[in-house]
This record gives structure tokens, C-alpha cells and sequence, in this order.
């Protein structure tokens, strides 16, 4: 989950500034490479892997209490019937799984995207959506840019690099610092 934060936060920025780990140079090689496609790619992908492992989590965390078996924690058995369902496993993975993780790559993309295991995830994800369980996806995404009139969005505001020549950086004066908003730590 907090690939998909760290991937956007370093997709607007030039190569230099995208760090000079190894692993870090080689996800965003492989991310950004060509007209960028992988990029969407790896978010159906990301999209398949995350749907796999809340069914997997969500499987191993419910369980059946044989009839006659204290519940799990002495919890009535309407409470227990809830716990059968999976609901726990969902709501650990959320947590452990997905915002913590989102949190970490928000403040630290660098740093995240460093990890070789972004770069094997990363591989796993475009793997996923190379099978093409999800290509409908593409063809209803093909659909509404031509309705809609989308264009990437280098038509927009243009590269990293052609904003750093322009001088166009970010307004770092108008930024939110507070509860709920991420401040760069030192």
C-alpha cells in the first residue's frame, strides 16, 4: 500500500532528485520506463495483490468455534459470529497492512523506495497484471479519456524537468502543518 504513495510522490520530481540508492534508481527505471505505462500497470496489479491478501488474511484470521467451545475471549456469541467472518483479519491488515505503511512512504519515499523489497513487489505487481485478469480495466479507462477528453498530465504542466527550468517550484507557504497533515521530519 504505501508503494502506491511513494511511487506518486517521486513521479513529479526530476531523476536527480529521486535519490541514488540502487534499488531506488532501479524501481523508478522500471516504473517509469517507456511512456510510462507501468505505472498504471502496477496499480491493477497492486489492486489484484491487495484484494489476494485480505482474502488470505481475512481466511486465516476467521475462525469456527465448535459447538459446545468457549468463544474466543468469553465475547457473547453474536459478537463471536461477527469474529467468524473475517472482519478482525480485514481490520488488522488495514491497519498494520495498509495506513501505517502509507504513513511511512508518505513522509520517507526516498527511503521507502530504497527497499529492494519495493523493487521484487513492484515486479510482482506488473507480473499480476501482465496475466490479465484485470483487462477490462484498460478498455473501460480507454473509454472515459476519450469521453472526458484526458491527457496526460506533461500536457498539463509539463515534466519535472521542464518545470525546474521554468523556476516553477512549489508554494511551500501556503502548506497545511497541523493534526493530520505530515510534516517533513528533520
Amino acid at each position: 500500500e504505501g508503494m502506491q504513495i511513494a511511487f506518486f510522490a517521486v513521479a513529479k520530481l526530476p531523476k536527480s532528485d529521486r535519490g541514488d540508492s540502487v534499488f531506488a534508481l532501479k524501481t523508478c527505471e522500471l516504473l517509469f520506463k517507456g511512456d510510462g505505462y507501468n505505472m498504471p500497470a502496477f496499480m491493477v496489479g497492486r489492486q489484484l495483490c491487495v484484494v489476494s491478501c485480505m482474502f488470505f488474511v481475512a481466511r486465516v484470521t476467521s475462525l469456527k468455534i465448535p459447538e459446545g467451545e468457549e468463544n474466543v475471549f468469553g465475547v457473547s456469541d453474536g459478537v463471536q459470529s461477527f469474529f467468524d467472518l473475517g472482519f478482525l483479519g480485514a481490520l488488522i491488515t488495514t491497519i498494520l497492512g495498509s495506513i501505517s505503511w502509507q504513513l511511512v512512504a508518505s513522509a520517507f519515499p526516498i527511503a521507502f523506495l530504497s527497499n529492494p523489497l519495493t523493487y521484487i513487489l513492484l515486479r510482482i505487481c506488473l507480473l499480476l497484471e501482465a496475466t490479465g485478469l484485470c483487462q477490462a480495466a484498460w478498455v473501460m479507462a480507454t473509454i472515459h479519456k476519450k469521453i472526458a477528453g484526458f491527457q496526460r498530465d506533461e500536457a498539463y504542466i509539463g515534466t519535472a524537468e521542464e518545470r525546474a527550468a521554468k523556476e516553477m517550484g512549489d508554494d511551500t507557504g501556503h502548506l497545511p502543518i497541523g493534526t493530520g497533515h505530515m510534516v517533513k521530519l528533520p
